[in-house]
């Protein structure tokens, strides 16, 4: 008689069964492709609470479990100031999949909702270096963020629009404060759509944002608000519908930058011209 499954084991099976040309296979791809894991690595998993930061928890613990390269994992979610049902839902799911997290408190909700101005980029912004520092003494060389490919498509087009630049985001960088730390992105190949599928399946309820900034969206009733990614999500699904591969597309593009057919561009800080070497 074959014992009976508990729920992160079945999400497990989820991910490397059901949906293993959607996810497992993109991830692995991207800590192939990109290097993104080396021996030794002692990697922050940084946890929000939403789909994507959990379903990467996920992942990199299966992944340490069968990977034949040694690395340790710390799972650490940072509390911005989430209300306690919000911080209950995070505590919650973390243990439903299995996942031991590392908690510490913060007061960047309240911070940024004083700001009128791009509230969400100041908050990206001290998620970022409280993660980094955080990281850094629980003595981590690493850590890893959610970001999925249509994060990566939705920057690179918004820099375009918004930004009058062609820029992307990287699967890994170094960090330019915290030296010897390195940020890398494992779900960098894989699709928001296929997370979502993949949380519908397992019947399973993560966090949004869960600020003030993103009710205020909600309560616009076009659940847009002020958010240009949305306005550049929504802009994307609409033209998908004629191109089904306009996503793919994008992201192909930014791996195959051709630097000799535009008139300037930057490296490093400093602006080129096409006049430099014509």
């Amino acid at each position: 008689m074959s014992r009976e499954l508990q729920p992160y084991q079945l999400i497990e099976r989820s991910i490397v069964k059901k949906y293993r040309s959607e996810l497992w296979a993109p991830f692995i791809e991207a800590v192939k492709r990109y290097e993104l894991i080396s021996a030794g690595d002692r990697i922050a998993v940084c946890i929000s609470g939403g789909k994507d930061s959990m379903l990467m928890a996920k992942m990199m613990q299966m992944l340490q479990r069968f990977s034949e390269v040694p690395f340790e994992l710390l799972y650490l979610v940072m509390d911005p100031g989430y209300n306690p049902v919000n911080r209950k839902k995070i505590e919650d799911n973390a243990a439903m999949l299995n996942i031991p997290i590392t908690v510490f408190e913060t007061n960047i909700f309240a911070v940024a909702d004083r700001v009128k101005e791009s509230p969400c980029y100041l908050c990206a912004r001290m998620r970022r270096g409280y993660l980094y520092n955080n990281a850094k003494i629980r003595g981590c060389n690493k850590i890893a963020l959610g970001h999925h490919m249509n994060d990566v498509i939705e920057t690179t087009v918004m820099g375009m629009f918004y930004s009058s630049q062609l820029q992307g985001m990287m699967p890994k960088l170094h960090s330019r404060n915290f030296e010897g730390m390195e940020l890398i992105r494992p779900l960098y190949c894989v699709r928001e759509e296929d997370i979502i599928a993949w949380k519908r399946y397992n019947g399973l309820e993560f966090l949004q944002c869960a600020c003030r900034f993103t009710e205020r969206i909600s309560e616009s009733g076009d659940g847009v608000g002020d958010s240009k990614r949305q306005e550049v999500k929504n802009l994307i699904k609409a033209l998908k519908k004629e191109n089904p591969n306009i996503e793919k597309s994008i992201f192909n593009s930014i791996h195959a930058v051709c630097t000799d057919t535009f008139p300037g561009y930057k490296s490093n800080g400093v602006e080129h011209s096409f006049l430099e070497e014509y």
